[in-house]
């Protein structure tokens, strides 16, 4: 009788390890509630300046509740939030204002450069948990609803106070937010810049490339980490023919199923002069494969 009882209880004993080590993968809630809690770098030109907790930022500024219009979602949501630019004087100084870029390295790859003007003029905050203690996660529609976990923190911007910002999508709301870098875009991005006489045209796609794409893609070898390079050792202009290039910007979804890139935010005014200018700049930078091959 014991040998017939004994084999079930030992498969099972194997399997509920398995079963929660499943979970943890596949639901980012689970994960989020048993996972170390992450650190925040706050970088200068010169390095590390200093590492924190997302409960540690408490410690700079005072807590609150925001109510925003949640963009990935298409929704308001609440978060608790402390604002950016209190944090960024307590961490870089004053001399973070008159500084060129703020570069967030997020956990997935994803690597926006937001010009500290922006923060200047808007109301930006860091979050670190949903208001109504529900897990910090969100399901991005702009990604085939994949639900994504947002800690350790997630840049949100008070859009129902400056309705402008609506009209730029989610592109400078980036989540999992792992780094935050004071920089010069051209020191730190050099193999980027368009090429010397570069057209008009060239120029505005450059500026809409850094806007809209930089954050996942690269262009010979700088950029994002979270989709593919554009330019090296084969522009994307070079393979994809002209039609199905802007048919990829405006609606990925049309040429690859089940595709996570977000087609350019509907709600960008001249949209359709953008997504030529962007193609403007990555058809110059063909001619401009300045990254040297790996040894």
């Amino acid at each position: 009788m014991n040998k017939c009882f004994r084999t079930p209880t030992l498969y099972f004993t194997h399997l509920i390890p398995a079963v929660f080590l499943l979970i943890a993968f596949t639901n980012p809630a689970y994960a989020q509630a048993n996972a170390v809690e992450a650190l925040i770098e706050f970088r200068n030109p010169d390095g590390l300046v200093k590492s924190l907790k997302p409960t540690e930022l408490n410690t700079l500024a005072r807590q609150k509740t925001l109510k925003v219009f949640e963009v990935h979602e298409g929704r308001e949501r609440q978060y608790k939030v402390y604002p950016a630019q209190a944090i960024f004087d307590l961490m870089f100084g004053s001399s973070w204002r008159t500084a060129d870029e703020i570069i967030f390295t997020c956990q997935d790859g994803y690597q926006p450069s937001i010009p500290v003007a922006k923060f200047l003029t808007y109301d930006a905050y860091l979050a670190v948990a949903s208001a109504d203690n529900k897990p910090f996660t969100l399901s991005n529609a702009l990604q085939n609803h994949e639900v994504v976990a947002l800690e350790p923190a997630y840049l949100i911007w008070d859009n129902l106070k400056s309705p402008a910002l609506l009209d730029e999508g989610a592109s400078d709301m980036p989540y999992q937010i792992a780094s935050i870098e004071l920089a010069s875009f051209a020191a730190r991005f050099p193999e980027m810049l368009p090429p010397a006489g570069a057209s008009t045209e060239t120029r505005r796609g450059f500026l809409h490339f850094r806007k809209y794409c930089m954050a996942c893609h690269t262009i010979n070898g700088h950029g994002g980490g979270k989709a593919p390079e554009l330019n090296y050792p084969v522009s994307v202009t070079e393979y994809l023919k002209p039609g199905y290039l802007k048919q990829w910007i405006d609606n990925p979804a049309s040429l690859r199923y089940n595709t996570t890139m977000p087609a350019l935010a509907a709600e960008i005014p001249e949209r359709e002069e953008v997504i030529a200018e962007i193609i403007a700049y990555l058809t110059a930078m063909r001619d401009v494969k300045r990254m040297q091959p790996k040894p």
